[in-house]
């Protein structure tokens, strides 16, 4: 037998993840300076790193003999302290998508559905079918999850339902009201997921901690990958009941957040003044690629997050056009968009960049 008959069914037919395409790959297949390209791909913090997380990164290389503290006892007891839980209400992962996979394997087998928006982060359907489970993908309204929708959706053969805001890759958001709603809503055999990946950029984030207290059966997604700048480091967590955290622990693999991210991340959370710089220039970027499209007339979805979704036309052409003149960004057609593109908010003078090529291709 070969080794693609020995597999597991999940397994071969698993989709793969198609991330953004790195700037040395770019360089290499099309012959172009790497110091000269952009990458507006995948989200990442354009503004760079936490300087505080950079000296205490540097500091944990040097113990790098050393096993990492399994635990991230200190890590936890910092987010205890930040969110006024209790250590054990939480779980860490390898990047908040290692949580995602946690859940999979605690509450997912196949016969069970999972309740999903349509387009939103492709991860959730991925870690669906890797469980035999089937996903339940409900459209979005005006790019924005419509959480009546996502709850009619519900059957007995429901176990989790993702809630992203903001949504990637729409960049839309639900207010507190309606996702607190929402959770109360749920019937008792229904874990609600709010995926709060980029809620950091949120003025106001929702506060879902209430529902905690009150006994709903739900788990909040955080990441350090975005406004912190550690997208290199992966690491991530989740806060909920401490039974849902105890289970997902059980399933965690040891020493699974290495300890120069444990460091980084613990010094990230008192990095406050880096979060505020990031997050006012990200508003800045938001409103200079607003008003690069409104210039073009080029249909974008308003965003919360930090990127935006425009609407260029024959997307797959667009992208290999951007790319070729050195801008990455993300084509949607994983996502069922054909004709929309993902841009990354950059540095002012990166957002000029992709606005100036993107006219000279688009008009």
């Amino acid at each position: 037998m070969t080794f693609e008959e020995l597999a597991k069914a999940e397994v071969r037919s698993q989709p793969l993840y198609e991330p953004g395409k790195p700037i040395e790959d770019v360089a290499r297949e099309l012959g172009l300076d790497p110091t000269t390209i952009i990458k507006l791909a995948s989200n990442e913090n354009a503004f760079g790193t936490s300087p505080l997380a950079i000296i205490a990164a540097q500091e944990a290389l040097g113990q790098s003999e050393m096993y990492p503290d399994g635990g991230c006892y200190r890590l936890r007891e910092k987010l205890a302290e930040k969110w006024q839980l209790t250590q054990d209400q939480f779980v860490m992962g390898n990047g908040s998508n290692e949580i995602l996979e946690l859940l999979g394997h605690v509450f997912l087998r196949p016969g069970n559905e999972v309740v999903m928006g349509n387009p939103a982060f492709i991860v959730y359907k991925l870690v669906t079918l890797l469980f035999g489970a089937t996903p339940v993908e409900v459209p979005l309204v005006d790019h924005r999850h419509d959480l009546n929708s996502l709850a009619d959706a519900v059957t007995e053969k429901t176990r989790l339902v993702f809630v992203p805001s903001p949504n990637n890759p729409t960049g839309t958001v639900n207010t507190e009201d309606e996702m607190l709603a929402f959770a109360r809503r749920m019937p008792d055999h229904v874990i609600v997921v709010f995926d709060e990946a980029y809620a950091e950029y949120l003025e106001s984030p929702p506060d879902l901690r209430p529902l905690i207290s009150e006994g709903c059966k739900v788990i909040c997604l955080r990441t350090f990958s975005k406004i912190h700048g550690l997208a290199a480091l992966r690491v991530g967590y989740g806060y909920a009941c401490r039974e849902l955290a105890v289970l997902l622990n059980r399933v965690r693999q040891p020493f699974n957040v290495n300890a120069i991210a444990q460091a980084a991340a613990l010094a990230a959370l008192d990095d406050e003044a880096f979060v505020s710089k990031c997050l006012e220039k990200n508003q800045a970027g938001l409103q200079q690629l607003a008003a690069g499209f409104d210039e073009m007339r080029t249909t974008y979805v308003p965003s919360e997050a930090n990127f935006v979704l425009a609407k260029v036309g024959n997307g797959a052409r667009i992208y290999k056009e951007l790319q070729a003149r050195g801008v990455i960004v993300r084509p949607m057609v994983p996502y069922g968009m054909p004709e929309w593109l993902r841009i990354t908010v950059g540095s002012h003078q990166q957002n000029e960049v992709v606005l100036r090529v993107l006219k000279s291709l688009t008009q």
